[in-house]
Order: C-alpha cells, then sequence, then structure tokens
C-alpha cells in the first residue's frame, strides 16, 4: 500500500479523532436501514413509501460532499452507498491534495465557477472544523516566450470580472530571495489563493456532517443494478446493492439518485440509460514520486507554465502539510482503473521536466510513491479542440425524473466538491 493511501486506512490523525467518535458503525448492504420519512417538497410527483428521500452513488469526497449538503439543506433522508470497505479509497485519496485557485479551465466552465466558488467554501469548511489545511501559494514558471505568452494570458483571464481571481507577477530579486532553488528564466506568476488540504481529514469532516444531520453510510455497498420507477423514475428509484463481504443482494428504493460513482460513474450511467445513449470512460493514470532530500528546500507550490495538448497540469512539485515534496502526476492513458502500481518507467521523463525548473534536484532521492486515476470522458477530442480539459458534466439526464448525473468529475474535483453539492441540491430543487 502506498505512504499516502495508507494513511486514510491506519485511522485518522489526533486532530481528527473525534469525528469517529461521533459517527455511527456503517450499516451493511445486506441490511440497509428504512428511515421513517419526513414531510419534503419536490418540483414532481414522488413515491409514498421510499425507503429514502436522497440515494447518493460514491463515497468519495464529493459524493460525501453532496450527501451531506442534502441531509443538512434539503430535508428528508440520505444514504450513501460506497462499493469499497472505507470511503474515499479511489481518487479522493490519490491525488495532489491541492486546493486549486480556478485559473486554468476556461471561461464560462463548470470547472471554473465551481473550483472558484468551491475554494472559498472549503477554506471556511477548514477553518471552522479545523480541516488540517495552509495556503502555501502557487508559483507558475516560465522558462521560454512562448511560456511567458501563456502566462500573460492566464493572468488577463484571471482579471475578468467574470472570474476575479488574484494572481501577480513576481519580480525576479523576490523570486531570488523567496524560492532561490527555482529556475523561472521568463518569469513567475503567482496564485496567493493556492492551498493544500489534508484530504482524508476532509472526508471524515464531511461524513461527520453526513451523520450528524442523520444520513446513514453503507459500505461495502456495490450498485449492481439501477431501475427507473415508472419508465423515467417519476415514481421512484430501486437500486440493487450487493455486499461486498458477502455477495448478498438486496434492494433499496430511493426518491431521488445522485450517480457521483468516480470510476465507476459510466457504469451506472451505463446500467440506466439505453445503449445507444450509452458512455465510454477512459482512465488517464498520474504517477507520483516523492523526494527524500532536504535540498533545494522549496515552500511554494510550482507548476510549470501549461502546455498545450499535454492533457493536464504538468509534472508539478506539491508538497503535503508535513512538508514532503513530491512531483506528479505525469499522464499515462491505461485500459483499466485497477492499474495503480507506480510505473517506474516514468521516472526518467519525471526528472527531465522537474529538473527544467529545479536545476538542483538530487534524482538520486525520488522514490514511487503512488499513483491515481483520473476518469475522463474522451481521451483526445479535447486536445483536438485545441482545448486542455474537458468540463465537467453535472446534469439531470434527458427523459427521467429525479437523477443527477456527475462525470469527468476530475481535478479540480477535492477543490470544487462543495460547490458541487451545491448545484446538484439546485438541480434536484430548483
Amino acid at each position: 500500500m502506498t505512504t499516502k493511501a495508507a494513511r486514510f486506512f491506519q485511522g485518522p490523525p489526533p486532530a481528527a479523532a473525534a469525528w469517529f467518535s461521533r459517527t455511527r458503525p456503517p450499516s451493511p448492504s445486506h441490511n440497509l436501514p428504512t428511515t421513517t420519512r419526513r414531510s419534503f417538497t419536490h418540483s414532481t410527483p414522488r413515491p409514498a413509501h421510499a425507503d429514502f428521500t436522497h440515494v447518493v452513488i460514491g463515497g468519495g469526497v464529493v459524493g460525501l460532499a453532496v450527501a451531506q449538503d442534502l441531509a443538512r439543506r434539503a430535508g428528508g433522508s440520505t444514504l450513501l452507498l460506497e462499493r469499497h470497505a472505507a470511503l474515499g479509497t479511489e481518487i479522493s485519496s490519490r491525488n495532489s491534495e491541492v486546493i486549486h485557485a480556478g485559473i486554468y479551465y476556461g471561461a464560462g466552465s463548470l470547472k471554473t465557477a465551481l473550483c472558484i466558488r468551491g475554494r472559498q467554501l472549503l477554506y471556511a469548511l477548514c477553518a471552522e472544523h479545523a480541516v488540517p489545511h495552509h495556503r502555501t501559494g502557487k508559483w507558475i514558471v516560465a522558462q521560454t516566450d512562448a511560456q511567458r505568452d501563456a502566462l500573460e494570458r492566464i493572468r488577463e483571464f484571471c482579471a475578468r470580472p467574470d472570474v476575479d481571481v488574484p494572481v501577480r507577477w513576481v519580480g525576479r530579486e523576490e523570486a531570488a530571495r523567496r524560492e532561490p532553488a527555482v529556475r523561472a528564466e521568463k518569469g513567475v506568476l503567482e496564485s496567493p489563493t493556492t492551498g493544500i488540504v489534508d484530504s482524508h481529514t476532509l472526508m471524515l469532516c464531511l461524513r461527520g456532517r453526513l451523520e450528524d444531520a442523520g444520513g446513514t453510510v453503507a459500505l461495502g455497498s456495490v450498485v449492481v443494478a439501477v431501475t427507473p420507477l415508472g419508465g423515467d423514475g417519476r415514481a421512484g428509484w430501486e437500486l440493487t446493492v450487493r455486499d461486498a463481504a458477502t455477495g448478498g443482494l438486496s434492494t433499496v428504493t430511493a426518491e431521488t439518485i445522485i450517480n457521483s460513482a468516480g470510476l465507476g460513474a459510466v457504469a451506472v450511467h451505463n446500467m440506466i440509460v439505453p445503449p445507444e445513449r450509452h458512455r465510454e470512460m477512459f482512465y488517464a493514470k498520474g504517477n507520483y514520486f516523492s523526494y527524500g532530500a532536504s535540498s533545494p528546500s522549496v515552500s511554494t507550490l510550482v507548476y510549470p507554465a501549461p502546455e498545450p495538448g499535454h492533457g493536464g497540469l504538468g509534472t508539478h512539485l506539491t508538497m503535503d502539510l508535513g512538508g514532503r515534496i513530491k512531483f506528479g502526476p505525469d499522464v499515462e492513458w491505461v485500459d483499466s482503473p485497477d492499474d495503480l502500481a507506480v510505473n517506474e518507467s516514468r521516472l526518467a521523463q519525471t526528472i527531465e521536466e522537474v529538473k527544467k525548473y529545479l536545476p538542483g534536484l538530487d534524482e538520486t532521492q525520488l522514490r514511487p510513491d503512488y499513483a491515481g486515476i483520473r476518469p475522463k470522458l474522451g481521451r483526445q477530442g479535447a486536445v483536438a479542440q485545441g482545448k486542455g480539459f474537458v468540463d465537467f458534466v453535472i446534469q439531470k439526464e434527458d427523459g427521467y425524473q429525479g437523477w443527477v448525473n456527475l462525470l469527468n468529475i476530475e481535478s479540480p474535483g477535492l477543490t470544487s466538491s462543495l460547490a458541487i453539492a451545491e448545484k446538484v441540491r439546485s438541480l434536484l430543487y430548483a
């Protein structure tokens, strides 16, 4: 088990221990509880005897954010189904843990709007509940004139009234004083609102908020079929759930469903819609390498200027809250979401990319750390259109009632999670 992923299974840090004492044990999927329904107003008629008002499929950070928001703000009863034996073991525990500013994703995109709003909500939540986090700031560095032009376009984008994300140029003398190990031949654009967060403690906090509001978490609950009652969900939804431990099947009914299954979201989508509306998922693996040396020392996140057609943000320097530096992710297309072993053959490329902005890197101190998978609805389609990103898909599906579908929820999904929750609630109960 990787160093980063293992932290979630070894128990919470001391600051989060209180959340465990406040939560109830999860209900096994073979004995899913029913809840007395409370009065709730819907925009369309709903069944009178559904087990739950809301069922959220997927217990990563986004699913947790959605579930706790519905439990706390929408009323009714909420069930969160997670197929694994613990929460957040896929995308949510295998990422950079960066709180993004919202500067890369283009005007009018959901990613931009939800990242900016989500960042504000996330910092407020972390402050309120003592979730470990730190506003490290981020430097985006340029080594060529073309990269400098890319930074200028980012600066202009951030200055738009509909974006309004603070960024600033860092002068050469200031850069040399603050981060002497970092090379930036053509300039540094700083994002002061970028930071890092302990994603595992964040998920414990969200679970605590969900269960404090009366919500239920069912671990080891694999959704194997979803049936819209009445043909379109107007009469509710029936979910067939397999117990991951015993293989036993059970059913649960819901007034509304939210598909937040991450790497399994397309599979859930395809369970519901006819074959001609099926989608395909692609898997972008990101390999991370940790750095064991104390020199060169860097205290700010460092990203290379974005390159057209890269498909990501480049191999960047981030750190955890203990100050341990790591490099990644790269972009490696793989055939399976289970391909989680770090590809050590990517080390040479990582060293080459990192040395462009950290020339003093001691490459003998790099070690394979962990890998994560980003769910993509397209592999090269966005690149062919000259874009670096495919937007979030957060929508009610045509022809169905009471279903919100969340697809392509990759970076900045963690940052955007609380804003995604607001979006889901507005779609259900506009």
